[in-house]
């Protein structure tokens, strides 16, 4: 129950759409749909047309109760169906590539994994452009979309850097592998940071201050970096540490000593 209002909370400045015939228009102008709710064992025809253009779009699918959807209802009207749609548009991890090729830079791109507070996500998207990176991959799952407050924490950075959307976050990185990236993990254990070679190709991963970046990812990493820390407390805000490692990147690009 927690859980569900924490998302709640995060999702409050999403869009909201409820009713079947507006999830459907929805998918079909093209709007981007983070996640839909059906509720559970409804299997009538429309509800059946939602559900095969959700998996057809990639979109989470989250099957709960009469009591759950009136819950994120909004207008007590939703049909059995509700739709979170994205207060922006989605790019594609290729937009980056092109994008760090148009400046004739190499490709710097900031992974998240586990960020599900709208506010981290628009700080990092805002130092993500600040840093000169080519854009933002968070996955479809356990991940907060691109919403009003993630909008407004940007400070208009949004408008600017590209956050593309992936199903799995480790094979997108396996196929940035194969197109010369390499990637260093945000992680209190690793090495310092200052004794990395931060330069070239490369995806920077953050994860969140409580879970950190889940095992499987950071086993794709090829190196762990730690962000030396003089304090009492162990750990940094999720945006914070990676403004701090990004403009660590940002320095050593820049061949400063």
């Amino acid at each position: 129950m927690q859980e569900e209002r924490k998302q709640t909370q995060d999702n409050a400045h999403t869009l909201v759409v409820e009713g079947r015939n507006a999830v459907l228009e929805a998918f079909r102008s093209g709007k981007p749909i983070d996640k839909v709710f059906v509720l559970d064992g409804c299997q009538d025809g429309p509800v059946r047309t939602i559900i095969r253009e959700a998996r057809k779009h990639d979109v989470i699918i989250s099957f709960v109760s009469r009591e759950r959807l009136n819950q994120l209802s909004e207008t007590g009207k939703h049909q059995g169906v509700i739709a979170y749609a994205a207060a922006y548009e989605y790019s594609e991890v290729e937009d980056m590539l092109k994008l760090a090729e148009e400046r004739g830079e190499d490709p710097f791109l900031i992974l998240l994994d586990n960020i599900e507070d709208p506010h981290n996500l628009g700080a990092i998207i805002r130092t993500a452009n600040l840093a000169g990176a080519h854009g933002v991959i968070i996955p479809k799952r356990r991940a907060v979309g691109l919403t009003a407050t993630v909008a407004k924490t940007s400070a208009g950075a949004l408008n600017y850097t590209p956050v593309a959307k992936v199903t799995n976050l480790v094979k997108t990185m396996e196929e940035l592998k194969q197109r010369g990236l390499w990637f260093v993990c945000a992680d209190m254990d690793g090495d310092l940071m200052y004794d990395l070679n931060l330069t070239g190709p490369i995806g920077l991963v953050v994860g969140s201050e409580g879970e950190g970046v889940g095992r499987l990812v950071k086993e794709n990493c090829d190196f762990v970096a730690g962000v030396p820390m003089r304090g009492q407390i162990s750990s940094l805000n999720a945006s914070v540490a990676a403004g701090v490692l990004a403009y660590e990147i940002v320095r050593q690009r820049l061949g400063r000593g």
